[in-house]
């Protein structure tokens, strides 16, 4: 040990040497990887010749460790150890830089201090259209699930109408052919007959009715066809496609054109009404408030535009299969009378009394009273005689008496606000049981979607006033 070797190179001016290695390390931590191999001297100009080298001073005690406070980026200098990394837990970031587990650690460092930062919230959150401030306040959270749910009823009616309506096809042209399917008429309404026959336009065809007058009825009005034609799709309207004209079917059983409708009916209100009376009594009166209450939609139609119908009859009432329901659901109702529609002035209740006369007819006098719908079936046909409201009331006086809310609610003097989200909210269970299971929603779930998506607390008190006071 008394003579060391020499160096092999002067470090340079720019070589950092022992002591100044690791400007940013722990050196009481790291003091063990940074004993040299061989002893550092200072650096000179040039080396003595022989005379013998001190041994080096002893290491100085560890220093303290420190916490960085640099928020500049680190040099980038390659050190001179192969491990200056332990192995261990990792170290907390640095001060004003950034991190993924930042949100999650705890901060025990001194500084300011600063706002909670706002956490991110999930898809549901943003589609509820909640911030951090309305998670605290329950009547902005009730606020938006009701709006929520809303539109989500809503969503659901728009599907169903356009399953229960689409299809429907588009008007009559030039380029079309046709062909009879049948040679007697599959449906005798009380002024016309209909005869199924298929529309064929290169690959694609479509299944129509041609509605021919009885001999001896009288002829339709061209005011009559240019008022359905003119009528937006509707669900209980029957729809006009065009004429057919004289000649188009050499083996057709009538002579002269006739209209084409879009909606092949099966049987009229009257005949149902024959098949329907071996009926239970809960079943037949539910069916006949579902009929009524499609049959108050086409007429809320008319009166919007300031026509009405001279006479309501069963036999020109015409029911149809609902599209993509089972068979065995309620029919669908088509007002197909437009013969006898004329110009009304506005007024109270012009269909009023109709409604109460057919609806009596309907009922009949065996129809027992001891199901809560056929009362309510016979108190509204003293309604609309007495009181007369539009076809819009009397639609939700229907709506009301199917679906709810009874009258013992409102004499206890409960919300009905309260009762239409609760009421809301059992129909989308119901709904996600039926999509869930074999059967399908029909045009009942639709029928009632359509009332709880449009009710209010005053439209129901209002209806529930007509029903029971």
């Amino acid at each position: 040990m008394s003579n060391l070797e020499p160096p092999t190179k002067m470090p340079g001016a720019n070589t950092p040497t022992c002591s100044a290695q690791h400007t940013y390390s722990n050196l009481g931590e790291v003091r063990t990887h940074m004993l040299p191999s061989k002893a550092c001297r200072p650096r000179t100009s040039e080396l003595p010749a022989t005379d013998p080298q001190p041994l080096p001073p002893p290491l100085p005690p560890p220093l303290p460790k420190k916490t960085l406070t640099r928020t500049q980026s680190l040099p980038t200098h390659k050190a001179s150890s192969p491990s200056l990394t332990r192995a261990g837990p990792p170290r907390k970031p640095l001060v004003g830089s950034r991190s993924v587990d930042e949100s999650q650690a705890g901060d025990d460092r001194a500084g300011p201090a600063q706002p909670p930062a706002e956490p991110p919230f999930s898809s549901l959150d943003t589609e509820l259209g909640l911030s951090l401030h309305d998670l605290h306040h329950p009547e902005a959270v009730h606020a938006a699930l009701e709006a929520r749910q809303l539109e989500g009823l809503r969503a659901v009616h728009a599907r169903l109408h356009t399953r229960l309506l689409g299809g429907r096809p588009g008007p009559c042209r030039p380029d079309h052919g046709f062909r009879l399917l049948d040679s007697s008429p599959c449906v005798e309404s009380g002024d016309a007959l209909y005869y199924r026959l298929v529309r064929v336009h290169e690959e694609a065809w479509h299944l129509l009715a041609a509605k021919v007058p009885k001999p001896g009825a009288e002829e339709p009005h061209p005011w009559d066809l240019e008022l359905q034609v003119s009528l937006r799709p509707h669900f209980n309207l029957q729809g006009l496609c065009g004429l057919l004209p004289e000649g188009a079917l050499p083996e057709a059983p009538w002579s002269g054109h006739v209209a084409l409708v879009a909606e092949v009916p099966e049987l009229t209100v009257a005949q149902w009404l024959v098949e329907a009376g071996a009926r239970p009594p809960e079943e037949f009166t539910k069916t006949v408030a579902l009929l009524l209450l499609q049959l108050s939609a086409a007429l809320e139609c008319l009166e919007a535009r300031g026509v009405a119908l001279a006479e309501l009859r069963p036999e020109n009432l015409l029911l149809v299969a609902p599209r993509g329901c089972l068979a065995t659901g309620p029919p669908r109702l088509l007002l197909a009378d437009f013969g006898r529609v004329r110009p009304w002035p506005p007024g109270p209740g012009v269909h009023a009394r109709q409604l109460g006369r057919l609806l009596r007819g309907l009922l009949g006098p065996g129809v027992p009273l001891a199901t809560p719908v056929a009362a309510g079936l016979e108190r509204l046909a003293a309604q609309l005689t007495r009181v007369r409201p539009s076809a819009a009331q009397t639609r939700g006086a229907l709506q009301a008496l199917l679906w709810g809310p009874g009258p013992e609610l409102r004499s206890h003097g409960a919300p009905l606000g309260s009762w239409l989200q609760v009421r809301r909210t059992m129909l989308v269970l119901h709904l996600a049981e039926r999509a869930v299971g074999v059967e399908v929603p029909g045009l009942e779930d639709w029928l009632c979607c359509e009332y709880l998506t449009e009710a209010t607390a005053a439209s129901v008190d209002l209806a529930l006033s007509l029903l029971w006071d």
